[in-house]
């Protein structure tokens, strides 16, 4: 009876953590790199992978990207809105099996990622 209930208790951690995806994560990402990325479990209240980009209207050259784990409500998605007078576009998209949200990251000095930075506004402003 002691090995049966084992038996079960280890089928249900297998099904438990199996239900929670893996996905990359990056909080920064420029030209399709990410600069500063890991990998984390999604929670219940944050059950998908997704991939995010803010581009600028101003410029096509402007944009930053975001992985990570987002609620299910706001999945592919696609918002507008104006910082200042700069307009932008969010869309968020979903997938829902491990990593499925890109590549996994580069790691950058902190100088490299903000001279990338400082380059991309610079070149959209055509200075």
């Amino acid at each position: 009876m002691g090995k049966l209930i084992w038996v079960c208790a280890a089928l249900m951690a297998v099904f438990v953590t199996g239900e929670s995806l893996t996905c990359n994560t990056c909080r920064v990402g420029l030209a399709g790199k990410c600069l500063f990325g890991s990998s984390m479990t999604c929670s219940d209240s944050q059950p998908n992978c997704y991939w995010g980009k803010l581009a600028f209207n101003i410029s096509r050259l402007m944009s930053l990207e975001t992985q990570g784990c987002l609620a299910s409500s706001l999945c592919n998605q696609t918002e507008s809105g104006a910082l200042l007078t700069a307009g932008y576009t969010v869309t968020r998209t979903c997938c829902s099996i491990d990593r499925c949200n890109g590549a996994t990251s580069i790691q950058l000095p902190l100088t490299a990622a903000l001279g990338a930075a400082i380059l991309a506004i610079w070149s959209t402003r055509g200075i």
